[in-house]
């Protein structure tokens, strides 16, 4: 039995839920997110308590993943409203670096031209300094993404470490080649 799936998500004061069949909406004023439930798992949200249950309908190993899962993803769901989620990002190497010009951020990253990544729907970019990114969201999933794709313009490479690196992130070093 899940040991995640069996405990109750906690809902704040100020977040709204509306569970309609699979598909449960969590909102706090503008912001508001969504998720399609498999049938297989039921939803009940407790008003006195402000929580909400998750219960399978068997006790199948596809349904013992499951159980877990939603359970996750409905509790990211409102912690990304109350409290949001940041990835940071960490610039290493001589002359590259990150701005914010409007909604944009414009890298250097020794190409021969500098890169202009615009940011989806709901996630904020801030560069604190030149080489720093923060990405901020209420989206846990979508935060990850876009904080994988802005890495991926300049993965940070094995011999001098340059690159964009993820905050705390070792990078192993190799020795490269030894004179003859």
């Amino acid at each position: 039995m899940s040991r995640v799936g069996k405990q109750p998500i906690k809902v704040p004061a100020g977040i709204d839920i509306s569970i309609d069949q699979n598909l449960i909406k969590v909102s706090k004023g503008t912001n508001a997110l969504q998720q399609e439930v498999n049938p297989s798992i039921a939803l009940k949200f407790d008003t006195e308590k402000r929580e909400i249950l998750l219960t399978k309908t068997s006790d199948n190993k596809f349904q013992r993943s499951l159980h877990g899962l939603y359970r996750t993803l409905l509790n990211n769901m409102v912690l990304g409203l109350t409290r949001g989620f940041t990835k940071k990002l960490e610039i290493v190497g001589v002359g590259y670096r990150a701005e914010i010009k409007g909604k944009a951020l414009m890298l250097s990253l020794g190409y021969s031209h500098p890169i202009v990544f615009k940011a989806p729907e709901g996630i904020k970019l801030a560069a604190p300094t030149n080489v720093t990114i923060e990405v901020q969201g209420t989206d846990k999933q979508l935060v990850g993404q876009v904080a994988a794709k802005i890495r991926s313009f300049r993965p940070p490479e094995p011999y001098k470490g340059k690159g964009i690196r993820y905050e705390g992130e070792q990078v192993r070093h190799k020795a490269g080649k030894t004179a003859a």
